[in-house]
């Protein structure tokens, strides 16, 4: 049985976290998985920069999941607002499917919980993503109506291959014990 751990990305792991990011979500490699955006967006997924900007910010961290030294799953939470926000969610193509996300998402509601005390997560994701969607909706998360424009003509976040997209925000009120 393989040890998953998890730990706190450094700015050492950007070139690998930018490799996890566009195989989960861009090109051929990720329409191995369920999560490919591929017939939505093209180019990047993730912008070096930013994400460099978002592992030195406060309240901000690129968590990471690792099996037995490798890195297999990723997402970016931050205190933002008074609630945690939950994106750049990126599990191996090969894995997904197979519990590691659930374990994930579970790990970044505890750190935004207990160690930020925030009471609630927050995340966009795009509208006609159902399938995603659905994912969240059986983690407890729910649909708030709150729709925000996507970022068309930056190409750090992707080539979109429609003119109809958007994202929703989804929320959940993280249950147990906060701290400060």
């Amino acid at each position: 049985m393989q040890t998953l751990t998890f730990r706190t990305a450094t700015v050492a792991d950007i070139d690998a976290i930018v490799v996890l990011v566009t195989s989960a979500y861009r090109g051929e490699t990720s329409r191995a998985g369920w999560t490919t955006e591929a017939g939505l967006l093209d180019g990047a997924r993730i912008d070096p920069e930013v994400l460099r900007g978002d592992i030195l910010r406060d309240r901000s961290l690129v968590l990471l999941a690792e099996q037995d030294g490798q890195l297999v799953a990723c997402a970016h939470i931050a205190d933002e607002e008074g609630a945690g926000y939950f994106g750049m969610f990126s599990v191996s193509p090969g894995l997904q499917g197979g519990g590691l996300g659930k374990r994930l998402i579970t790990e970044a509601e505890r750190i935004v919980r207990q160690e930020w005390g925030r009471t609630q997560m927050r995340m966009a994701v795009i509208d006609v993503r159902h399938e995603l969607i659905a994912f969240y909706e059986r983690r407890g998360y729910r649909r708030t109506g709150v729709f925000k424009p996507f970022p068309y003509g930056d190409e750090r976040f992707g080539v979109p291959l429609r003119d109809d997209l958007r994202f929703e925000v989804l929320e959940k009120t993280l249950e147990g014990s906060a701290q400060r």
